[in-house]
Parts: structure tokens; sequence; C-alpha cells
């Protein structure tokens, strides 16, 4: 509970108490990657982290995990959060990504209209220890340079620059106000100013222009058709899938729920449209067989549209290592949403949450709240953004050495200064201090864990070929 009656130290004892820190845990310690004694079997991990998902969809994300190192890193954010638990940490708490990977940052649109780079994905976001962050963030560096056939060495150099940045970036926020430091955003011009690589300058420039067309009245022509003036989606299976009549129902009652976690004028706004469509629109890799919907909507005219997803929220992976079996949080969506408020400087204006029942007989879920559940089932907890929300992403793929320790660079920033948006940034700041210890340690850390992933990869490819994990997507099955 926050009570602004509690005296608050001062930003030079919280440095003094991160710099006393390194006595127990000391920066050399960050290098130390070793397998826990009793680390679980990581294809035995992947697979616990299945149950719950749609069962026609776990092929597709096996094959998405399996097409490279670095797409099991991605998939594989249970594996990562039990093996940065097993390791030496600081025991100083943030709100944390909890799946930072440099795949998990992009171009979104701020509600004045510009074009910003940060942090975009959430599902994981949790209290967690900050060094957790970075440990995850500089492993996917890694794996990443190595798989554009880039030397040790140059990976390295990227994983440095991401960890000096971090520090550099962290240390110069601890400095202002938190109330200004909650403001501070990178949008497109000051992106500019700190990108240097031309390769790395071309591809922002291309991601940027593709962002800006990322909207849902562009998106209408690719993913809808019209019959007699009435949009419909259309279907590409395993990809997208229409839902039944009873699931499209259950998304108009979450639908009117979800307008009430909305600031009043964001309700009126989205409440001025109708839901015309719905369909299953499979998501990411990580997320490959979760609820995952895309709702159209259409307001006063035809031209008018708005789409938004609904997307599962469950227990994030990092929980059971902070707060054990014991959930904090009750509804799973809103954790998302108030962690990607904390995290984010400016967030979607339509972030909010709801709950879907379990699938029932048509008609039924009009009758009934959202919140109802039947015959024991388990309800389904979503966060609800705009699609198409002038998203896009910096393509890692073709990225040369030079232009990956660029933006590795602006990475590490990005992700200090979200962690300095939570307060602790004069602890954090204290604790790495001036010097290369931090980068030098991480480097080492980097190395190994890629070492690590690229065996948890083969692992989990030598599962397929065994049978163990199914090898291509299925169709059939209720979403």
């Amino acid at each position: 509970m926050h009570s602004v009656r509690e005296p608050i130290p001062s930003r030079a004892e919280s440095r003094a108490y991160g710099k006393s820190l390194r006595t127990k845990v000391p920066r050399s310690s960050l290098g130390i990657w070793r397998p826990a004694d009793n680390r679980p079997d990581p294809v035995d991990q992947v697979i616990e982290s299945h149950v719950g998902r749609i069962p026609r969809l776990i092929g597709l994300r096996v094959a998405r995990m399996t097409a490279s190192p670095y797409g099991f890193l991605r998939g594989a954010a249970n594996v990562c959060a039990y093996d940065c638990a097993s390791l030496p940490a600081t025991g100083m708490v943030a709100i944390i990504c909890g799946d930072a990977h440099l795949g998990n940052f992009g171009f979104y649109r701020s509600p004045e209209g510009e074009l910003v780079l940060d942090l975009n994905d959430f599902d994981e976001a949790h209290p967690g220890f900050w060094e957790w962050d970075l440990r995850r963030l500089v492993a996917s560096v890694h794996v990443a340079g190595r798989q554009n056939q880039m030397r040790e060495e140059q990976c390295s150099e990227a994983v440095a620059a991401c960890v000096n940045a971090y520090r550099d970036e962290l240390t110069q926020l601890a400095e202002i106000p938190l109330l200004a430091r909650s403001f501070v955003r990178v949008d497109l011009g000051h992106l500019n100013e700190t990108v240097s690589e031309p390769s790395l300058r071309d591809e922002v420039v291309r991601a940027a222009a593709k962002a800006r067309t990322r909207t849902s009245d562009r998106a209408l022509p690719k993913l809808t058709r019209s019959q007699g003036g009435v949009y419909q989606i259309v279907e590409n299976l395993p990809v997208t899938r229409k839902v039944a009549p009873a699931r499209f129902d259950q998304v108009g009652v979450a639908l009117d729920d979800y307008l009430g976690t909305l600031r009043l004028q964001w309700a009126r706004v989205v409440g001025a449209y109708c839901l015309m469509d719905v369909a299953h629109k499979v998501v990411g890799v990580g997320s490959v067989g979760l609820r995952a919907f895309l709702a159209l909507l259409v307001g006063s005219s035809s031209d008018d549209v708005l789409f938004l997803q609904l997307k599962q929220a469950r227990r994030s992976v990092i929980a059971p290592f902070i707060h054990g079996a014991h959930a904090r949080h009750a509804h799973q969506g809103q954790r998302v949403v108030e962690y990607q408020q904390a995290l984010q400087t400016v967030s979607d204006p339509l972030l909010g949450w709801a709950t879907l029942p379990p699938i029932m007989a048509p008609g039924i879920a009009t009758q009934l709240s959202a919140n109802s559940t039947m015959s024991g089932a388990p309800a389904i907890q979503v966060y609800v953004r705009q699609y198409r929300n002038m998203s896009g992403a910096v393509v890692i793929d073709g990225l040369d050495a030079g232009a990956l320790v660029d933006y590795a660079r602006v990475l590490g920033l990005l992700l200090a200064k979200s962690h300095a948006r939570t307060s602790g940034a004069s602890r954090i700041a204290g604790y790495l201090g001036k010097s290369d210890a931090a980068a030098e340690a991480l480097v080492q850390f980097a190395r190994a864990y890629a070492d690590q992933t690229e065996s948890d990869h083969a692992a989990m490819c030598a599962a397929v070929r065994s049978g163990r994990l199914p090898n291509a997507a299925t169709d059939g099955g209720a979403s």
C-alpha cells in the first residue's frame, strides 16, 4: 500500500544502498551462468506451458519455436524465468517486463498521434528483479547476432553497448525528479538523433513508414470482405478462424464490460461503434495457442472502423518466483494493463480488460455476465487494446554488426527508461556504478546463455523428431 505519509530515502542514501549490495552480490556475479542442479528439462517446461492452450495450435507454436534458437528463446519465457531465478540477484525489485527480448520493442502510436518506440509486450510484466529483464535482453542480443552470422566478438560488442546504455541512461534519469522522468519518451525524432549507423537508420525509416500504414482503415481491405455493405473478417486457416455464434455473443458481452475499465471519454468513443464480426487470430510465438480474438467494430459510416484485440492473459512466468503459488493479481488482464501503463511513457488509451466465460450454447452468453462460469470451467481473462495501432518493429534479420550494436544501445536505453519510471533508479544506479564491470560480466553471461539456448533448441527439435512434440499445425477444434 502506498502512502504519502511515509518518509522517502534521499537519492544519496539510495545510491549508497545500491553500492553496498556489491559486497553481497558482486557485479561479477552477473556473468554467472550455470544450470541449476535441479533444472527441469526444457522440453518438459515447454510442454507444461502448453496446458490450457488451444490444442490445434500447439503444433504451430512448436514450429515457430523450433525454426531457430532465437525462435526458441522468444517462446521460452518460462524457461528463462526459471533460469534467472536460479542465479544470484541483488534483491532490488522494480516493475519489469518479464519478457524483455529484443523482439518485444517496437513502434506504436501515442494518443497525440506521434510514432514512439518502446517496450510493447507486457504479457509477463510483474514486480521482479531488474537484472532479470537485462539478462533476457542481452541473451536475445547475442542469440540474434549469431543468427545473423556475426562473430562472437561482434555479438559481445552489441551486448556491452546495450548494458552500458542501460547504465548511463539509468544514472542520468536517477538524477531528475521521478515525476519528470515519467514523461521521458523516445519518439521518432529522438530515435533518429540516437541512431548513427546508416544501415540501422535505413531500417528505422522503413519500419516507421510501414508502421504508419498499420491502422484500422488500412487493414480493412486486407482482413475483411464486404457482402451487401456488411464487413466480415476473412478466414485464413490456421492463423485466422471465425468464431462460433456463442463466442461472438460472449465477446460482445465482454466488450460491454470492458468499457467500464476505460476512462469515460474513451468509453464514450468505443461505445459509439457496433460489433460486426469476431475471429480468432494467432499472434506472436510465445502467445500461440492462447485465446486472441480480433473484433471488428463499425461506426456511423462504412469507412469508420475500429479493430480491437482481446488477448488472453495468464499468470506471469515471473510470479511464482516472487509470490510463490499464491497469485497476487485477481485479474491477469488488469495486471497486464496496469503494468504496461507503468512501464510505457505513453500507452494506448483504449487499453482495458474483461472476462470471457467458457464456450456455451448460442444465446446463453447474452443472459450472463462475462464474469460467469459454467460447469466449473475456468473463465478466460483478457486484456483489450487497439489492433494495428501504427504498430511496427525493426526487423532484426539482415542487420549488420554495426547496426546491431547501435540498436542494442537503443534497447538498453529504453529498458532503463522503463525501469526508472517505477522508482528504484538510484539504488540500481548505485549498484552499477560508473565502470564497465556490469557490461563485462553480462557479456560473459550472454555468450554462455546463448550456448544454453542453442542446446535447449536442439533438445526441442529432437523431441519433435521423436514424436514427443507435434511438428506441424493441425486444423480443427473450437476457439
